[in-house]
């Protein structure tokens, strides 16, 4: 039995082969870890863009409702104002009107009284 190796031998054989193999689970070991690591980055990356677009869908709303808000204020400004202009014209002719019949009365009067 010259060719087999001794009991001592076999034993470093073993052991060296179980260090080998430790240092390879604990290569493949850190390789899973960057792998787990990667998928709970791409799903955290996911829910990222989607509140994302959320928010800027959301975002966008709010300047459309902005937008229409400020345009039918703008329209209630023009009414408000064009409301007034009626309403300072229609007090105008209230007291222009009777005015204008008096002074028409008046002078009807003056022209009976010089014409006879």
């Amino acid at each position: 039995m010259p060719d087999e190796p001794s009991n001592g031998e076999l034993g470093r054989q073993i052991r060296a082969l179980q260090s080998a193999l430790d240092a390879r689970f604990g290569e493949l070991n850190s390789r899973l870890d960057k792998v787990v690591s990667l998928d709970v980055y791409t799903i955290q990356n996911t829910h990222v863009e989607q509140r994302l677009a959320h928010l800027q869908a959301d975002i966008q709303q709010v300047r459309t409702e902005r937008n229409q808000l400020e345009d039918t204020f703008e329209q209630y400004q023009r009414d408000e104002a064009k409301r007034r202009e009626d309403e300072r014209q229609k007090r105008l002719y209230q007291a222009v009107i009777p005015v204008l019949l008096a002074l028409l009365s008046a002078v009807i009067a003056v022209w009976a009284v010089v014409a006879r």
